[in-house]
Protein backbone atom coordinates (compact mmCIF):
# COMPACT_ATOMS: atom_id res chain seq x y z
CA UNK A 1 0.00 0.00 0.00
CA UNK A 2 1.48 3.34 -1.22
CA UNK A 3 1.55 6.46 0.80
CA UNK A 4 0.67 9.94 -0.69
CA UNK A 5 4.35 11.21 -0.25
CA UNK A 6 5.05 8.20 -1.69
CA UNK A 7 2.43 8.61 -4.54
CA UNK A 8 4.09 12.73 -5.31
CA UNK A 9 1.86 13.89 -3.36
CA UNK A 10 1.67 17.34 -0.19
CA UNK A 11 0.01 19.36 2.14
CA UNK A 12 -0.10 22.93 0.32
CA UNK A 13 0.54 25.89 2.62
CA UNK A 14 -2.98 27.77 3.82
CA UNK A 15 -1.79 30.71 1.50
CA UNK A 16 -1.91 28.99 -1.96
CA UNK A 17 -5.02 29.24 -3.74
CA UNK A 18 -8.28 27.70 -3.09
CA UNK A 19 -10.75 25.90 -5.35
CA UNK A 20 -13.56 26.03 -2.47
CA UNK A 21 -13.76 25.52 1.20
CA UNK A 22 -15.88 23.08 3.18
CA UNK A 23 -17.95 23.67 6.34
CA UNK A 24 -20.62 21.63 8.25
CA UNK A 25 -23.66 23.46 9.77
CA UNK A 26 -24.08 23.08 13.62
CA UNK A 27 -27.10 20.82 14.50
CA UNK A 28 -28.08 19.24 17.84
CA UNK A 29 -25.59 17.84 19.59
CA UNK A 30 -24.34 17.81 23.14
CA UNK A 31 -22.32 20.79 21.60
CA UNK A 32 -25.21 22.93 21.17
CA UNK A 33 -27.60 21.83 23.26
CA UNK A 34 -29.83 24.48 24.37
CA UNK A 35 -31.95 25.12 21.54
CA UNK A 36 -30.75 29.28 21.64
CA UNK A 37 -27.40 28.18 21.49
CA UNK A 38 -27.99 26.51 18.14
CA UNK A 39 -29.36 29.04 16.84
CA UNK A 40 -26.43 31.79 17.87
CA UNK A 41 -24.03 29.23 16.81
CA UNK A 42 -25.68 28.61 13.27
CA UNK A 43 -25.78 32.48 12.93
CA UNK A 44 -22.48 32.37 13.71
CA UNK A 45 -21.04 29.52 11.33
CA UNK A 46 -23.21 31.88 8.53
CA UNK A 47 -21.52 34.63 9.32
CA UNK A 48 -18.01 33.15 8.65
CA UNK A 49 -19.40 31.52 5.42
CA UNK A 50 -20.16 34.63 4.29
CA UNK A 51 -17.05 36.19 4.84
CA UNK A 52 -15.21 33.46 3.17
CA UNK A 53 -17.52 33.55 0.27
CA UNK A 54 -16.68 36.80 -0.60
CA UNK A 55 -12.96 35.57 -1.93
CA UNK A 56 -13.82 31.86 -2.63
CA UNK A 57 -16.91 29.17 -3.66
CA UNK A 58 -18.11 27.51 -0.11
CA UNK A 59 -20.27 23.98 0.51
CA UNK A 60 -21.65 23.62 3.69
CA UNK A 61 -22.36 20.29 4.77
CA UNK A 62 -25.74 19.95 6.55
CA UNK A 63 -27.91 17.22 8.40
CA UNK A 64 -31.04 15.50 6.79
CA UNK A 65 -33.77 17.88 6.31
CA UNK A 66 -31.42 21.01 7.49
CA UNK A 67 -29.98 22.28 4.47
CA UNK A 68 -33.19 24.70 3.45
CA UNK A 69 -32.97 26.48 6.62
CA UNK A 70 -29.24 26.68 6.51
CA UNK A 71 -29.37 28.19 3.68
CA UNK A 72 -31.84 30.91 4.58
CA UNK A 73 -29.19 32.07 6.51
CA UNK A 74 -26.38 31.83 4.71
CA UNK A 75 -28.13 33.93 1.75
CA UNK A 76 -27.06 33.77 -1.71
CA UNK A 77 -23.98 31.76 -3.56
CA UNK A 78 -23.36 29.51 -1.03
CA UNK A 79 -23.61 25.35 -1.63
CA UNK A 80 -25.24 23.11 0.74
CA UNK A 81 -25.07 19.37 0.60
CA UNK A 82 -26.64 16.69 3.48
CA UNK A 83 -24.76 13.78 5.16
CA UNK A 84 -25.34 12.72 8.39
CA UNK A 85 -23.55 14.77 10.70
CA UNK A 86 -22.42 14.74 14.91
CA UNK A 87 -21.11 18.55 14.84
CA UNK A 88 -19.62 21.09 12.94
CA UNK A 89 -15.93 21.49 13.00
CA UNK A 90 -14.90 20.91 9.19
CA UNK A 91 -11.36 21.03 10.15
CA UNK A 92 -10.76 18.17 11.99
CA UNK A 93 -13.70 15.66 10.70
CA UNK A 94 -13.11 16.38 7.09
CA UNK A 95 -10.25 15.65 5.01
CA UNK A 96 -6.57 17.10 5.31
CA UNK A 97 -6.19 17.98 1.09
CA UNK A 98 -3.08 17.64 -1.15
CA UNK A 99 -1.83 17.97 -4.00
CA UNK A 100 1.27 16.38 -6.40
CA UNK A 101 1.82 19.79 -9.02
CA UNK A 102 0.47 17.54 -11.82
CA UNK A 103 -3.13 18.64 -11.50
CA UNK A 104 -4.00 15.36 -9.08
CA UNK A 105 -6.07 15.76 -5.99
CA UNK A 106 -5.64 13.77 -3.40
CA UNK A 107 -6.67 14.08 0.49
CA UNK A 108 -5.92 12.42 3.90
CA UNK A 109 -8.79 10.93 6.00
CA UNK A 110 -7.37 10.55 9.40
CA UNK A 111 -8.92 8.10 12.30
CA UNK A 112 -11.77 10.54 14.06
CA UNK A 113 -12.56 9.61 17.69
CA UNK A 114 -13.89 12.73 18.64
CA UNK A 115 -10.77 14.53 20.24
CA UNK A 116 -9.93 11.96 22.31
CA UNK A 117 -13.36 9.68 23.00
CA UNK A 118 -14.19 12.69 25.01
CA UNK A 119 -17.40 11.97 26.99
CA UNK A 120 -19.16 14.89 25.68
CA UNK A 121 -18.15 14.23 21.89
CA UNK A 122 -20.35 12.15 19.47
CA UNK A 123 -18.76 10.65 16.20
CA UNK A 124 -20.23 7.86 14.68
CA UNK A 125 -21.35 9.88 11.83
CA UNK A 126 -18.39 12.60 11.71
CA UNK A 127 -16.00 9.56 11.48
CA UNK A 128 -17.25 9.26 8.00
CA UNK A 129 -16.93 12.99 6.56
CA UNK A 130 -13.53 12.67 5.80
CA UNK A 131 -14.69 9.95 2.91
CA UNK A 132 -17.79 11.48 1.94
CA UNK A 133 -15.89 15.11 1.10
CA UNK A 134 -13.29 13.16 -0.51
CA UNK A 135 -15.86 11.68 -2.79
CA UNK A 136 -17.55 15.27 -3.56
CA UNK A 137 -14.23 16.56 -3.98
CA UNK A 138 -13.41 13.94 -6.52
CA UNK A 139 -10.11 13.92 -4.23
CA UNK A 140 -8.12 9.75 -4.01
CA UNK A 141 -8.47 9.18 -0.38
CA UNK A 142 -5.60 8.38 1.46
CA UNK A 143 -6.94 6.28 4.99
CA UNK A 144 -4.57 6.69 7.77
CA UNK A 145 -4.40 4.90 11.44
CA UNK A 146 -3.42 7.75 13.03
CA UNK A 147 -6.03 9.49 15.14
CA UNK A 148 -5.78 12.99 14.19
CA UNK A 149 -7.57 16.22 13.07
CA UNK A 150 -7.13 19.20 10.74
CA UNK A 151 -6.94 21.41 13.85
CA UNK A 152 -3.80 19.99 15.28
CA UNK A 153 -1.62 20.03 12.11
CA UNK A 154 -0.13 23.37 10.49
CA UNK A 155 2.46 23.25 7.68
CA UNK A 156 4.84 25.85 6.10
CA UNK A 157 4.31 23.71 2.42
CA UNK A 158 8.15 23.52 2.58
CA UNK A 159 7.86 20.02 4.28
CA UNK A 160 7.86 21.82 7.57
CA UNK A 161 4.86 20.71 10.12
CA UNK A 162 3.92 21.81 13.72
CA UNK A 163 2.49 19.28 16.07
CA UNK A 164 1.08 19.09 19.86
CA UNK A 165 2.39 16.66 22.46
CA UNK A 166 -0.65 16.51 24.39
CA UNK A 167 -2.58 15.44 20.85
CA UNK A 168 -0.45 13.17 18.37
CA UNK A 169 1.04 11.79 21.78
CA UNK A 170 -1.49 11.94 24.17
CA UNK A 171 -3.04 8.56 25.86
CA UNK A 172 -6.55 9.77 24.95
CA UNK A 173 -5.64 9.63 20.80
CA UNK A 174 -2.58 7.16 19.80
CA UNK A 175 -1.74 5.43 23.17
CA UNK A 176 0.76 2.42 21.73
CA UNK A 177 2.50 5.36 18.86
CA UNK A 178 5.80 6.55 19.62
CA UNK A 179 6.80 9.91 18.95
CA UNK A 180 9.08 8.42 16.00
CA UNK A 181 6.09 6.21 14.51
CA UNK A 182 3.77 9.12 14.65
CA UNK A 183 6.42 11.95 12.68
CA UNK A 184 7.04 9.02 10.19
CA UNK A 185 2.94 8.81 9.82
CA UNK A 186 2.45 12.69 9.50
CA UNK A 187 5.12 12.72 7.16
CA UNK A 188 4.07 9.78 4.63
CA UNK A 189 1.19 11.39 4.50
CA UNK A 190 1.39 15.31 4.39
CA UNK A 191 4.85 15.55 2.82
CA UNK A 192 6.35 16.96 5.58
CA UNK A 193 10.15 16.50 6.46
CA UNK A 194 10.38 18.46 9.49
CA UNK A 195 8.30 18.36 13.01
CA UNK A 196 8.24 21.14 15.31
CA UNK A 197 6.45 20.09 18.46
CA UNK A 198 4.95 22.01 21.02
CA UNK A 199 4.65 20.59 24.42
CA UNK A 200 0.89 21.73 24.94
CA UNK A 201 -1.81 24.19 23.84
CA UNK A 202 -3.68 27.06 25.80
CA UNK A 203 -5.26 26.12 29.40
CA UNK A 204 -8.75 25.94 28.26
CA UNK A 205 -8.71 23.95 25.10
CA UNK A 206 -8.16 21.16 28.08
CA UNK A 207 -10.45 19.49 30.91
CA UNK A 208 -12.85 20.57 32.79
CA UNK A 209 -12.74 23.88 30.44
CA UNK A 210 -15.86 23.25 27.86
CA UNK A 211 -15.40 21.00 24.51
CA UNK A 212 -11.56 21.57 24.41
CA UNK A 213 -9.31 19.17 22.27
CA UNK A 214 -6.61 18.67 24.35
CA UNK A 215 -4.21 21.40 22.57
CA UNK A 216 -4.90 21.66 19.19
CA UNK A 217 -1.93 24.03 17.89
CA UNK A 218 -4.04 26.21 15.27
CA UNK A 219 -5.03 28.21 18.14
CA UNK A 220 -1.63 28.52 19.92
CA UNK A 221 0.53 28.58 16.40
CA UNK A 222 0.33 29.16 12.81
CA UNK A 223 2.67 29.48 9.63
CA UNK A 224 2.06 32.72 7.80
CA UNK A 225 5.00 32.44 5.09
CA UNK A 226 8.07 30.05 5.18
CA UNK A 227 10.18 30.81 8.25
CA UNK A 228 7.97 32.77 9.60
CA UNK A 229 5.22 32.07 12.59
CA UNK A 230 2.29 33.50 13.85
CA UNK A 231 2.00 32.79 17.92
CA UNK A 232 -0.35 33.32 20.42
CA UNK A 233 1.34 35.48 23.46
CA UNK A 234 -0.83 36.08 26.87
CA UNK A 235 0.50 39.15 28.41
CA UNK A 236 -1.05 39.71 31.27
CA UNK A 237 0.97 36.60 34.16
CA UNK A 238 -2.85 36.82 35.87
CA UNK A 239 -3.90 34.08 33.27
CA UNK A 240 -2.35 30.55 32.77
CA UNK A 241 -1.66 30.60 29.69
CA UNK A 242 1.02 33.58 30.43
CA UNK A 243 3.31 31.00 31.29
CA UNK A 244 2.45 28.62 28.16
CA UNK A 245 2.70 31.05 25.49
CA UNK A 246 6.12 32.18 27.59
CA UNK A 247 7.39 28.75 27.06
CA UNK A 248 5.96 27.96 23.19
CA UNK A 249 7.45 31.31 21.91
CA UNK A 250 10.76 30.58 23.24
CA UNK A 251 10.95 27.27 21.69
CA UNK A 252 9.55 28.22 18.28
CA UNK A 253 12.51 31.15 18.74
CA UNK A 254 14.85 28.45 19.01
CA UNK A 255 13.86 26.09 15.99
CA UNK A 256 14.57 25.43 12.64
CA UNK A 257 12.04 24.68 10.07
CA UNK A 258 13.20 21.70 7.47
CA UNK A 259 14.69 23.83 5.83
CA UNK A 260 17.19 25.06 8.04
CA UNK A 261 15.96 28.67 8.41
CA UNK A 262 15.50 29.74 12.00
CA UNK A 263 12.34 30.87 12.73
CA UNK A 264 10.69 34.21 12.88
CA UNK A 265 8.15 34.74 15.93
CA UNK A 266 5.47 37.30 15.32
CA UNK A 267 3.98 37.47 18.75
CA UNK A 268 0.07 38.07 18.31
CA UNK A 269 -1.32 39.72 21.92
CA UNK A 270 -4.65 37.53 23.36
CA UNK A 271 -7.60 39.52 24.04
CA UNK A 272 -7.99 41.11 27.05
CA UNK A 273 -10.62 39.20 28.17
CA UNK A 274 -9.30 36.94 30.75
CA UNK A 275 -12.41 34.42 31.14
CA UNK A 276 -15.01 33.29 29.06
CA UNK A 277 -18.19 31.17 30.17
CA UNK A 278 -16.73 30.88 33.70
CA UNK A 279 -13.55 29.32 32.73
CA UNK A 280 -9.86 30.70 31.46
CA UNK A 281 -10.20 32.28 27.98
CA UNK A 282 -8.60 30.69 25.22
CA UNK A 283 -9.85 33.31 22.79
CA UNK A 284 -6.93 33.67 19.90
CA UNK A 285 -6.39 35.78 16.94
CA UNK A 286 -3.93 32.29 15.94
CA UNK A 287 -7.04 30.60 14.89
CA UNK A 288 -7.69 32.71 11.54
CA UNK A 289 -8.90 31.49 8.36
CA UNK A 290 -6.97 32.17 4.95
CA UNK A 291 -8.77 32.08 2.22
CA UNK A 292 -8.40 33.51 -1.90
CA UNK A 293 -7.03 36.93 -1.18
CA UNK A 294 -8.16 37.25 2.23
CA UNK A 295 -7.62 36.94 6.04
CA UNK A 296 -10.70 36.26 7.88
CA UNK A 297 -10.15 37.44 11.70
CA UNK A 298 -11.61 36.02 14.90
CA UNK A 299 -13.01 39.30 17.03
CA UNK A 300 -14.14 39.26 20.37
CA UNK A 301 -15.62 42.68 20.87
CA UNK A 302 -11.83 43.51 22.43
CA UNK A 303 -9.81 46.58 22.44
CA UNK A 304 -7.21 43.90 20.91
CA UNK A 305 -8.90 43.28 18.15
CA UNK A 306 -7.75 45.64 15.81
CA UNK A 307 -4.45 45.60 17.31
CA UNK A 308 -4.45 42.01 15.71
CA UNK A 309 -6.03 42.73 12.47
CA UNK A 310 -2.98 45.64 12.33
CA UNK A 311 -0.22 42.70 12.89
CA UNK A 312 -2.44 40.75 9.94
CA UNK A 313 -2.80 43.53 7.47
CA UNK A 314 0.96 43.83 8.00
CA UNK A 315 1.92 40.26 7.56
CA UNK A 316 -0.69 39.89 4.36
CA UNK A 317 -0.62 43.71 2.79
CA UNK A 318 -2.16 42.08 -0.38
CA UNK A 319 -5.40 40.52 1.68
CA UNK A 320 -8.10 41.76 2.79
CA UNK A 321 -8.16 41.41 6.47
CA UNK A 322 -11.98 40.55 7.49
CA UNK A 323 -12.99 40.65 11.57
CA UNK A 324 -15.98 38.41 12.34
CA UNK A 325 -17.17 37.78 15.99
CA UNK A 326 -15.83 34.50 17.29
CA UNK A 327 -16.89 34.71 20.38
CA UNK A 328 -19.56 32.29 20.09
CA UNK A 329 -18.05 29.53 18.12
CA UNK A 330 -15.52 29.42 20.89
CA UNK A 331 -18.02 28.77 23.37
CA UNK A 332 -18.27 25.87 21.19
CA UNK A 333 -14.79 24.78 21.85
CA UNK A 334 -13.02 26.47 18.64
CA UNK A 335 -12.42 29.08 16.14
CA UNK A 336 -12.55 30.17 12.46
CA UNK A 337 -10.48 28.07 11.60
CA UNK A 338 -11.67 25.22 13.42
CA UNK A 339 -14.87 25.43 11.39
CA UNK A 340 -13.28 25.69 7.82
CA UNK A 341 -11.22 23.03 5.70
CA UNK A 342 -9.64 24.23 2.35
CA UNK A 343 -9.66 22.55 -1.16
CA UNK A 344 -6.33 23.87 -2.68
CA UNK A 345 -6.60 24.07 -6.42
CA UNK A 346 -4.67 21.79 -8.52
Amino acid sequence: MTTPAADGFRMPAEWTPHERTWMAWPGPNPTFDDPDDLAASRTAWASVARAVRRFEPVTVVCGPGQAAGARALLGPGIDTVERELDDAWMRDIGPTFLTDGKGRLAAVDWTFNGWGAQDWARWEHDAGIGAYVCDLAGAKAYASKLVNEGGAIHVDGEGTVLLTETVQLGPERNPHWSKEEVEAEIHAHLGTSKAIWLPRGLTGDYPPYGFGTLGHVDIVAAFARPGVVVAHHQPDPAHPDHEVTKEVIGLLKSATDARGRRLEVVEVPAPTALEADGHWADYSYINHYLCNGGVVLCAFDDPRDEIAAGIFRRLFPERTVTLVDARTIFAGGGGIHCITQQQPKV
